[in-house]
């Protein structure tokens, strides 16, 4: 074994100073030092140290407009057996007014409206066994994450969305405190048998929806005019929305498709969703590396030039919700073209056979700024740094030994 000249010497000071202060006693702390010392010197260390790594591909590497390199990093994942251990059942009162009873989580698993199948997949539904008199309401679920976030990227992998005439489901975000100033993202929602499905944003005043924004889907409109006020006390709390273009992302058409992707990005450059049916997901979500760069222009967007991202939206819960009627579903219901009134749609439990939740897994990544690659040698002078530092710890354990 190899030593340096500052090893040496360091040993040499303290024998020395075990000899001048105990004498003969000091031979047994000397023994200890010669055991620690071989282990102490940087030259008994490998010149290149392991380091715990996950492999990821060149693609993986995404830039920021300031040039900035970052990767997603997993973060949480929600699935399978443990799935609800991580969510709670909401219970009280819809605040969009539907015809419905959100269960809490024991009679949600005892009436089969929440579960997890023996293959892994969870289920949520809404009550379709029971027959109601008009204008009762009807049982379903709503749940909300225990975990809140701030920024991410939210991957959905779902095989069935609720649809069906007077249903209204929904997977979105909402940030604590007094909606709507935390902010809230609805990255699916519809009603009744539409093919389209909705993003909207929900916030407080001084946020704005870019219509020149890259993304792919229309803005919502109010008598021809678009909602780009995202302000929920505003337009009667219709937010700034934008319709997807494919008819695979909501509905029959999205389920016989077996489902598929939803993707929602939020950092400090804004608010971005994506969607993909089955067949066509992405390799690097499959992977578990995803990059949102190489997924083309989202369906929807919501910029930071007008509407700062970070400020807006804050301590966000991830929520699933099945309601019936209320102020979306009930009021659009008579131009929805399904027969007869939404109360009367509630009262026969087959109209909801379609009014379920299927869903394989919700992936979040965190954002990870990459500051540096560390080099070999760069790793050894970091080394010997912290040897230089364990030698003037041991003087001074010693001193305190001996004074």
């Amino acid at each position: 074994m190899h030593y340096d000249l500052k090893f040496c010497f360091a040993t040499f000071f303290l024998h020395s100073t075990l000899a001048l202060h105990l004498g003969p006693s000091a031979n047994s702390i000397r023994s200890r030092i010669r055991s620690i010392l071989p282990l102490l010197n940087p030259r008994s260390l490998p010149s290149t140290p392991t380091l715990q790594t996950r492999s990821y591909s060149p693609s993986a590497l995404d830039v920021n407009p300031n040039g900035t390199t970052f990767l997603w990093l997993p973060e949480d994942e929600y699935s399978g057996s443990t799935f609800f251990d991580n969510f709670s059942f909401y219970t009280g009162a819809d605040p969009t007014h539907g015809t419905v009873n959100f269960l809490n989580a024991t009679t949600a698993f005892s009436d089969g409206l929440a579960y997890v199948q023996d293959n892994g997949i969870v289920i949520m539904k809404g009550d379709n066994t029971t027959t109601l008199a008009e204008g009762v309401n009807r049982n379903s679920v709503r749940i909300s994450s225990n975990k809140q976030y701030n920024t991410g990227l939210f991957i959905l992998d779902t095989n069935q969305a609720p649809w069906g005439c007077g249903v209204w489901p929904a997977f979105w975000t909402v940030g604590g405190g007094t909606w709507p100033l935390t902010g809230e993202i609805d990255i699916i929602e519809g009603v009744h048998d539409n093919e389209h499905n909705q993003v909207t944003w929900h916030t407080g005043p001084n946020c704005t929806l870019t219509p020149e924004g890259n993304f792919t889907g229309t803005i919502v409109q109010t008598n021809g005019v678009n909602n780009t006020n995202c302000d929920g006390n505003d337009n009667d709390n219709a937010g700034c929305g934008i319709t997807e273009w494919s008819r695979a992302s909501y509905g029959p058409f999205f389920d016989q498709q077996g489902g598929g992707v939803f993707a929602m990005k939020w950092d400090e450059n804004g608010i971005a969703v994506w969607s993909f049916y089955r067949a066509a997901i992405p390799q690097d979500i499959q992977a578990g590396s995803p990059n949102p760069s190489g997924w083309g222009n989202p369906v929807a967007a919501l910029e930071a030039g007008g509407c700062d991202p970070i400020t807006n939206f804050v301590n966000h819960s991830i929520i699933f919700d099945i309601t019936f009627c209320g102020d979306w579903a009930g009021n659009s219901y008579a131009t929805s073209g399904c027969p007869g009134t939404c109360s009367e749609q509630l009262m026969e439990p087959s109209n909801f056979d379609n009014a379920t939740w299927s869903i394989n897994s919700i992936k979040v990544y965190r954002k990870q700024l990459l500051s540096g690659q560390i080099t070999g040698g760069a790793s050894m002078a970091g080394l010997n740094i912290r040897w230089d530092i364990t030698l003037i710890l041991v003087v001074f354990a010693i001193f305190s030994v001996t004074i």
